[in-house]
């Protein structure tokens, strides 16, 4: 559960409330639950609209969310408690621990089929898996490419299997480009969440659990929710338009009682398998900003969580997606960062850190503006909503956290 507010001096949240309640007055969100921290204290939090339309029943405190890519942020920090841990070393070639990753080929420049290839120059890393430059893709975000349409007919990430087998399907496909080359956006958290397995000795879901999910009281997150908490599991939207967030109207899309995270499933999925509450997450963020420590208990070290952010691209590749490119944002060990804040943000929110889910849940941290926020919708493809953004606008202007000359 979350905390009760216990700052508010010099806070004022009224206008990120009623443009919170904005969205879901209009129709184009079913519900927004926010979280603000200043420092690791709870400044601030929003439940706005219904853990269903069709009942109309307010949102809840303790509301179950699918988090998606949100997992990506846990799963990282479960790898990297590894490798401190000694277990495995960043740059060790990956089929030292996944043998099915060796020799792999790399698509040439302009290839029309799967077959056009050559050798790669470098075996994967962990570094080159946790920061998004491995060479591999996630099957969707570009649907006419050489490399998606592959994954698509190899089944990737659409078959309900062990992350074994997932790693074995996608090791026998190309990568995009040399490892170590580029970024993009793909399956390699997934692949990391084998590696914590093959490391650890124990099942993904399982290491989770005891060294994170158990210490954190995260008592809400998994990789489904049970029978007994589908009553606090929010029902997901997608718009009547999905390619149009200001098109009014929502149209279920993955109900909380048949759904497909109302049961168990084989593919523990380290890059978006997740369900939690923002309670949960707040739990997990605290944790960050305090350095790897929670209510006096060690969970990981603060030069770990240092070294996770700090940039691993090479010099001049910034994050760049197929509908846009961020280049103010690189990426480190798990999570974005951000290094030149767009017109818009104040100056101090450089350095912010975090990461966004596909149906509409965001989570970041700005050490120098001492401030981090949660925001969590179930709004299906919500990753560039414009909620998110205007949530992070409104905070940063609702409290001492920084200056606004950077503001257009």
């Amino acid at each position: 559960m979350v905390s009760l507010v216990t700052k508010r001096v010099g806070h004022d949240f009224g206008e990120l409330h009623r443009r919170m309640q904005w969205w879901v007055d209009e129709e184009l969100l079913s519900c927004v639950a926010t979280v603000v921290l200043h420092g690791d204290d709870v400044v601030d939090v929003g439940l706005f609209g219904f853990m269903d339309v069709e009942s109309g029943e307010p949102l809840r405190a303790d509301a179950i969310h699918r988090i998606y890519s949100n997992t990506k942020l846990i799963t990282s920090v479960a790898a990297m408690l590894l490798h401190e841990r000694g277990l495995f070393d960043l740059d060790d070639p990956i089929e030292k621990y996944l043998p099915d990753f060796a020799d792999m080929r790399v698509l040439r420049d302009g290839a029309t089929s799967l077959g056009e290839t050559v050798p790669a120059a470098l075996s994967i890393t962990p570094r080159h898996l946790l920061s998004h430059t491995a060479g591999l893709s996630y099957g969707f975000m570009e649907p006419e490419s050489v490399i998606d349409r592959g994954y698509g007919e190899a089944g990737v990430g659409t078959s309900d299997e062990p992350l074994a087998d997932f790693c074995r399907r996608l090791a026998q496909l190309p990568l995009v480009f040399q490892p170590g080359t580029q970024w993009r956006y793909s399956a390699a958290t997934d692949v990391v969440g084998h590696l914590v397995e093959v490391v650890s000795g124990e099942s993904f879901d399982t290491f989770l659990e005891t060294e994170i999910f158990s210490p954190l009281e995260m008592v809400d997150t998994g990789f489904h929710v049970p029978p007994e908490k589908h009553a606090r599991f929010v029902t997901m939207y997608s718009g009547t338009d999905p390619l149009d967030y200001m098109n009014p109207g929502l149209v279920v899309s993955d109900d909380p009682v048949s759904g497909s995270f109302s049961q168990p499933r084989n593919l523990l999925g380290g890059g978006g398998g997740l369900v939690s509450t923002l309670g949960d997450y707040t739990n997990f963020m605290q944790m960050l900003i305090k350095g790897g420590e929670w209510h006096g208990r060690r969970i990981i070290d603060e030069t770990t969580l240092r070294q996770m952010r700090t940039n691993q691209l090479p010099p001049d590749v910034h994050l760049s997606f197929p509908d846009r490119s961020l280049p103010g944002t690189v990426f480190g060990l798990g999570f974005r960062l951000l290094e030149k804040p767009e017109p818009g943000y104040p100056t101090r929110s450089r350095g912010e850190y975090g990461w966004e889910g596909a149906a509409g849940t965001a989570a970041w941290i700005a050490p120098e503006a001492d401030v981090a926020g949660i925001c969590f919708t179930q709004r299906m493809p919500a990753p560039t909503h414009p909620y998110i953004e205007e949530f992070s606008r409104f905070v940063y202007q609702s409290g001492p956290y920084g200056d606004t000359s950077n503001r257009t």
